[in-house]
């Protein structure tokens, strides 16, 4: 039977940036799962601490794209279920720091985002930085290493799949972009390169190599510190947010993937870790 991944285990409190009433920084699911992955969920939240007063931002721009990644939490919790998948995801807005980011990079904390300027982002002292980092970026990232440990050591070569959506506009763009689905690499293909053609021979699916951003730079954050220099097999999806945003998209996309990533992760190519 399935291990349940209903049960979810919360990171212990954190001092200064969050108070009791706010979320944990990170939250993990089905901690027990068998298969031979782990989900992470990068921007799974749009929630801000309350000391932070929603960064001085309406509740309508946190609700939007530049928040988080719409619909990404729920296929994970849904691939968690179907895969019998441990997954790891995030607990807080993009905004107030970004945790598939490098830690010198002009948006890991974001003054700007997609036109909006964001008021809680200007000014930041060293403090405010590291307060920010403590709190949020460094639990989340401890959990995932964390949990692939764990796998480890029960002797799994766990494969990490990052879920991640993108919106179908960009204001900053001008353009409507064409990809239902974009799979992100940096070097190791062993996932990458079947998914894509596996998802192409869907036929109904317009798929990026790539796109609309790449894993191999600032944005591969998780994967690239995570994976790459372990050698473990690795992906990030990015999946169209107007294709996944009500829980019943998000659970039909799930599924899709669902069925196309159990005979990849199945390979034998992946049962060992290889630099790339």
């Amino acid at each position: 039977m399935p291990h349940s991944p209903d049960r979810t285990v919360e990171n212990p409190p954190v001092p200064a940036l969050l108070g009791p009433d706010d979320p944990p920084a990170v939250t993990e699911l089905n901690p027990d799962g068998a298969a031979p992955a782990l989900l992470v969920c990068d921007h799974a939240s749009n929630s801000v601490p309350r000391r932070l007063a929603n960064l001085g931002l309406p509740e309508s721009e946190l609700a939007r794209h530049i928040g988080w990644d719409i619909g990404a939490a729920d296929v994970t919790r849904e691939l968690a279920r179907l895969l019998d998948a441990p997954a790891v995801l995030s607990g807080y807005s993009r905004l107030v720091v970004d945790v598939n980011r490098l830690l010198d990079h002009p948006t890991l904390i974001p003054p700007v985002s997609d036109n909006t300027v964001i008021p809680g982002n200007t000014n930041l002292s060293e403090h405010d930085r590291q307060q920010r980092l403590a709190a949020l970026f460094q639990p989340y990232h401890d959990r995932i290493a964390v949990r692939l440990a764990t796998c480890r050591a029960r002797g799994v070569v766990p494969a990490i799949i990052s879920v991640h959506s993108f919106t179908p506009r960009l204001l900053s763009e001008g353009f409507d972009r064409p990809w239902h689905i974009g799979i992100l690499w940096n070097r190791d293909p062993r996932i990458a390169v079947p998914l894509m053609a596996a998802l192409r021979a869907e036929g109904d699916l317009v798929v990026g190599d790539n796109e609309p951003y790449t894993a191999r730079g600032a944005m591969g954050y998780t994967i690239n510190t995570h994976a790459e220099p372990a050698g473990l097999p690795s992906v990030m999806l990015e999946i169209r947010q107007d294709l996944i945003d009500t829980e019943a998209k998000a659970a039909a996309w799930a599924g899709r993937l669902a069925r196309l990533f159990q005979p990849i992760l199945a390979g034998p190519e992946l049962r060992e870790t290889r630099l790339y």
